[in-house]
């Protein structure tokens, strides 16, 4: 593509910058190291709920809300382990039905969109982890091969199934997320049926059983807009636990430009130059993605700069 050597291309997709934190997964089944860790007086603890966790605006920026273990609220089992850092320095996320409050009510609850683009890498990465793993765990409590409702093991990263003896790890969906362009670099954007109105973004769908995901690319931009594709060029992944994708992005090569939406997930597509693009956002025609997902970078590569931000932190 014509753009990818701009200043945007080398920028950081969200929730995918280094965390500095090594999730150690070699302790997840030593019961006897964990408890050592737990009861560690560096170790630091959050709470998950609903996909929210507690952050904090302070002189150096908004941070996780985080406690020592022995101020941590009690659980019995949704205990998990994060990893530790570079100083010895163990993280700990606790699930429960609801927040904690803050005697100093400097705290507020956020979710992923919102604090994702708050916080600094480690606690962002943190987040990202516990996020996923809450979501897994609330809708994964029965074993889906005899029905029986199954125990947390390794620290939250395996569900155990006592009367099969199944085990049932977290499940990560692939999806492919693309932006397209045309033969006049056009950018192909797409918006959603239940999106507010002005909002576009990419195409993007999951991989099905048995296929490539470059075979994925293809259809999903055939099925939703009516344009095939030739080239396709992967260019980066992003976690998104909502609840459990990992975004494969790509850009793709339009081969035809006849726009027809599916009209039950894509209400409308167009194509957009880049003054078109910029003229629509000025005007408040068209609201960009949300800066914390990789479909606002796969657009600024090929827009060769920053999108505006949205409105609605969402």
């Amino acid at each position: 593509m014509s753009t990818f050597d701009n200043a945007t291309a080398g920028r950081p997709i969200g929730l995918t910058a280094p965390s500095g934190i090594d999730r150690a997964a070699h302790h997840r089944l030593d019961e006897a190291w964990l408890a050592a860790a737990w009861s560690h007086p560096t170790t630091r603890v959050f709470v998950v709920s609903g996909g929210q966790v507690l952050i904090d605006d302070t002189a150096d920026g908004t941070e996780l809300v985080m406690t020592p273990a022995f101020e941590a609220p009690v659980t019995e089992t949704h205990r998990y382990f994060l990893g530790t850092d570079e100083t010895g320095v163990s993280y700990f996320a606790l699930q429960k039905d609801s927040l904690p409050g803050r005697m100093d009510q400097s705290a507020r609850p956020a979710g992923l969109r919102e604090a994702g683009l708050l916080l600094g890498a480690r606690d962002a990465g943190l987040m990202v982890h516990a996020v996923a793993l809450e979501n897994w765990q609330r809708l994964h409590r029965f074993c889906s091969r005899c029905g029986e409702r199954t125990v947390i093991a390794a620290a939250g990263h395996i569900r155990r199934c006592q009367a099969c003896g199944a085990e049932h790890y977290p499940r990560t969906d692939p999806a492919v997320i693309m932006l397209v362009t045309d033969d006049q670099d056009r950018a192909l954007l797409g918006r959603q049926v239940h999106w507010p109105e002005g909002r576009f973004s990419t195409l993007a769908g999951f991989v099905e059983p048995g296929e490539s995901i470059e075979q994925s690319v293809a259809r999903e931009v055939f099925e939703e807009a009516g344009i095939t594709v030739g080239e396709v060029e992967y260019i980066a992944s992003q976690p998104w636990p909502f609840p459990s994708s990992l975004m494969l992005g790509f850009m793709a090569r339009a081969t035809t430009y006849e726009i027809n939406v599916d009209g039950e997930e894509i209400e409308e597509a167009r194509w957009f130059s880049r003054e078109e693009l910029t003229a629509a956002f000025e005007s408040g025609e068209i609201l960009p993605p949300f800066g914390i997902s990789i479909a606002a970078r796969l657009i600024e590569i090929w827009y060769g700069k920053p999108l505006p931000r949205p409105r609605s932190a969402g």
